[in-house]
């Protein structure tokens, strides 16, 4: 979700109480107190035209009053009674609802676990026998040491500098950091730890799994202007303009390598394969998935990569044979 939907979705939850329990409101007093214009309400209040309970039939959405903004210009809306009704979860929203806080529990601080803890065992009781489906349900998470959740979430809380000691495949090294800790991520399998990292002098991301010591600084934290949490709506990694433009070819059995990761360009081979251009910031990343496509991918450009696969599938081979 973008920022501006985001922003949108938060003054539509706050809208119909704050409606609800004033009666009609003059527009722009709405705006004013909401902190937008009067034309941002409209359109979110044309939104709100279309909400209601399941079924979306006229007597199941809310009605708002639009021909009122044009003549006296007060808001107003109706049929919004069933916002007081308890809210009752079905057994699927519980499920859904219990492996989202298993799920959130793995990276949350210790107080934090305790409260997850409870909500755990209020979910599961009322769900009952419904609960022997999440036998069904797998969500895999690199676990992360415990010492440093801890840790990370103590820093995030005091809004505290940190010290890392962190792991980099690519380069089969573990550096040292300074960063300050911006927010927690659980995206494709992984938690992260978003930064601001001094060494790289911008915005990173630590997989929670890969920092091996964690120290939290007395020193409050203080990144520059620039620093923003990205914007996870088209994905966890998105290229860089500036990295290096691959060429891959791949086998047409191989087709799932242009789904799976942002390319440039997909052009189709006269064999029924891709030559899949794409922005590659680690070209370690680009060897390993050549190596691992095992002859049903073709590194193309650059040519010094392609050698690399090539010279590191002959080793691998030839310690087959031996």
């Amino acid at each position: 979700m973008n920022q501006g939907a985001k922003a949108q979705v938060e003054r539509l939850l706050a809208l119909v109480p704050y409606l609800r329990e004033r009666g009609g409101v003059q527009l722009d007093r709405v705006a004013a107190d909401f902190g937008t214009t009067p034309e941002q309400i409209s359109k979110d209040l044309w939104v709100l035209y279309f909400c209601g309970l399941p079924g979306a039939l006229p007597g199941d959405l809310i009605e708002v009053d639009m021909e009122a903004l044009e003549g006296d210009g007060v808001v107003r809306i109706a049929n919004a009674d069933f916002l007081d009704r308890p809210l009752r979860l079905d057994v699927h929203e519980a499920l859904a609802l219990i492996v989202a806080l298993r799920t959130l529990r793995d990276v949350a601080g210790a107080g934090e676990r305790e409260a997850i803890e409870r909500a755990l065992g209020k979910l599961e009781s009322a769900a009952g026998d419904g609960v022997g489906r999440l036998d069904q349900v797998e969500v895999q998470i690199d676990p992360a040491d415990r010492v440093v959740v801890d840790a990370v979430n103590a820093a995030l809380k005091r809004n505290h500098r940190m010290r890392l000691s962190y792991f980099v495949p690519a380069r089969d090294e573990t550096t040292e950091r300074e960063v300050d800790p911006m927010r927690l991520i659980v995206a494709e399998g992984h938690s992260y730890l978003e930064a601001w990292c001094y060494r790289a002098d911008d915005t990173r991301l630590f997989r929670m799994d890969r920092i091996t010591s964690a120290l939290e600084l007395d020193v409050a934290c203080d990144p520059p202007s620039q620093a923003r949490p990205r914007d996870l709506s088209q994905g966890l990694f998105r290229p860089s303009p500036d990295d290096m433009l691959a060429t891959l070819d791949l086998a047409a059995d191989a087709g799932w390598v242009a789904e799976y990761y942002p390319h440039e360009n997909a052009t189709k081979l006269a064999d029924g394969g891709l030559r899949l251009q794409l922005r590659v910031s680690d070209p370690a990343w680009l060897r390993r998935l050549a190596l691992r496509l095992a002859g049903h991918a073709t590194v193309v450009i650059p040519s010094e990569i392609a050698a690399d696969v090539r010279a590191e599938a002959t080793r691998a081979l030839s310690a087959y044979h031996a």
